[in-house]
């Protein structure tokens, strides 16, 4: 079956470069958000009649491709140091062993307070940056985005992350939360996006006042 050949060549490209398979795959799953993002908004906002709808944009895809790529390693990292620290079975026990639910709790807590945070964090400045933006502008894009951002985080993730903690393998685990993270690459996606509108908007008005 191709799912089989495919998790079959996954796992021989992650045993022979596992940072690069990493890397690959989440921007590769990073860019698909924002594919089915930009679709999604190009369908189904409204539009005037004498307007066209807007133009894909490749450059706001290979911005979140960069992104992906960058943190696919990170994530890989970071699995491995809570794989290390808080093993979910004691030394020695076997894969059928129990689970220590304490140990579950620890890594989604430490993963929900450390890197969702971080991520969040180097998500929004680093699109700021690869968009041309000054630092107002960038510490806007953090004033208008983060704590909505961060909330919605909590709301959605927490669960998803249990699942992969408890029952993905230690190299599927950054491609099942980049499968997941499709869909919230959509909604960051739509939710930069309005941001980055705003803030040209606002410059344009703002250029039209001093001239």
């Amino acid at each position: 079956m191709a799912s089989i050949a495919l998790a079959r060549a996954y796992q021989q490209s992650f045993d022979s470069h596992p940072y690069g398979t990493l890397a690959l795959t989440n921007g590769a799953l990073n860019a698909l958000g924002d594919v089915v993002a930009q679709t999604t908004q190009n369908v189904f906002q409204p539009h005037k009649p004498h307007e066209d709808r807007p133009q894909f944009d490749f450059l706001r895809t290979a911005r979140f491709f960069a992104f992906g790529f960058a943190m696919g390693p990170l994530i890989g990292r970071w699995n491995f140091f809570l794989e290390r620290n808080f093993p979910l079975r004691s030394v020695g026990a076997n894969q059928s062993g129990k689970v220590s639910v304490k140990a579950l709790s620890k890594r989604v807590a430490a993963d929900q307070l450390i890197m969702a945070p971080i991520g969040l964090s180097l998500f929004l400045g680093s699109m700021g940056i690869m968009e041309g933006r000054d630092a107002n502008h960038i510490k806007g894009k953090f004033r208008d985005l983060y704590i909505p951002l961060i909330s919605a985080n909590w709301q959605v993730w927490p669960l998803a992350q249990l699942i992969n903690f408890r029952y993905m393998p230690l190299p599927y685990r950054v491609p099942f939360q980049s499968t997941c993270g499709v869909f919230w690459t959509l909604y960051l996606s739509i939710a930069n996006s309005k941001t980055a509108q705003k803030q040209d908007h606002n410059d344009a008005m703002q250029r039209t006042l001093r001239s």
